[in-house]
């Protein structure tokens, strides 16, 4: 016997909270060499529910660490995200 983690359903939960229910999946998240980084742009229109979702990943990243690197790309832009990240 052994305990079995799925967060199968929180993940479906956030994929709708974004609107991204639409989307294909993929196998890679982000490309390795993917550079993101502070640009001039238009600042999120909901920081608030940037940080929320941000927030949501890295808890999802537990049982799923195949998403660490793209999640950690998005962290890095909480206190400044824009309509790019």
């Amino acid at each position: 016997m052994g305990i079995l983690l799925s967060q199968h359903k929180y993940a479906l939960d956030i994929i709708q909270r974004v609107g991204m229910a639409s989307c294909k999946p993929i196998n890679t998240p982000l490309p390795t060499s993917s550079k993101l980084g502070i640009v001039p742009g238009t600042l999120h229109s909901d920081p608030t529910q940037y940080r929320q979702i941000v927030g949501s990943l890295q808890y999802l990243t537990f049982t799923r660490p195949d998403i660490c690197n793209a999640v950690n790309k998005v962290c890095q832009f909480k206190h400044a995200s824009t309509e790019d990240h």
